[in-house]
């Protein structure tokens, strides 16, 4: 097996641009539906909406590439605040900012639960949620 030259990965990674992506994967990404809970909306979305309508794009959260339900104008508003990974590194939690709308915590968080799609190395969203962003109790870790 050939050594693989993980500076170079990296740079690949991070440049990562949806547009870049095959007509499968593209095409893997309009299969997956999401769920969502913002502004009293509820309910199950799809990937296939968010594309047509939207213009989303990779986030680099942790040198991974994460596509989130949102428009790529929310990204310079967005302050990533914690992750949480699986143990198997294919599924993340990760708590957010996005002051595109609000700059109040109590309507500027999101959190979303983001899964490795098959044979990929991204992570798209399966759930994007509202989230009231509250200090942290003193009695957790």
């Amino acid at each position: 097996m050939p050594d693989v030259n993980y500076e170079n990965l990296l740079a690949v990674v991070k440049t990562m641009k949806l547009s870049e992506v095959s007509a499968e994967t593209l095409e893997k990404i309009k299969s997956v539906r999401w769920d969502r809970i913002i502004e009293k909306h509820e309910g199950p979305e799809s990937w296939s909406s968010v594309l047509r309508y939207e213009e989303p794009e990779f986030l680099l959260v942790e040198d991974c590439p994460i596509l989130l339900p949102v428009d790529k104008s929310h990204h310079p508003n967005i302050t990533i605040i914690r992750c949480s990974w699986s143990a198997d590194k294919n599924s993340v939690t990760v708590f957010l900012s996005d002051t595109t709308y609000e700059d109040d915590p109590l309507f500027s968080g999101f959190m979303a639960v983001c899964d490795r799609l098959k044979n990929e190395e991204f992570f798209l969203a399966i759930v994007y949620h509202e989230w009231f962003i509250i200090e942290r109790a003193g009695v957790l870790e």
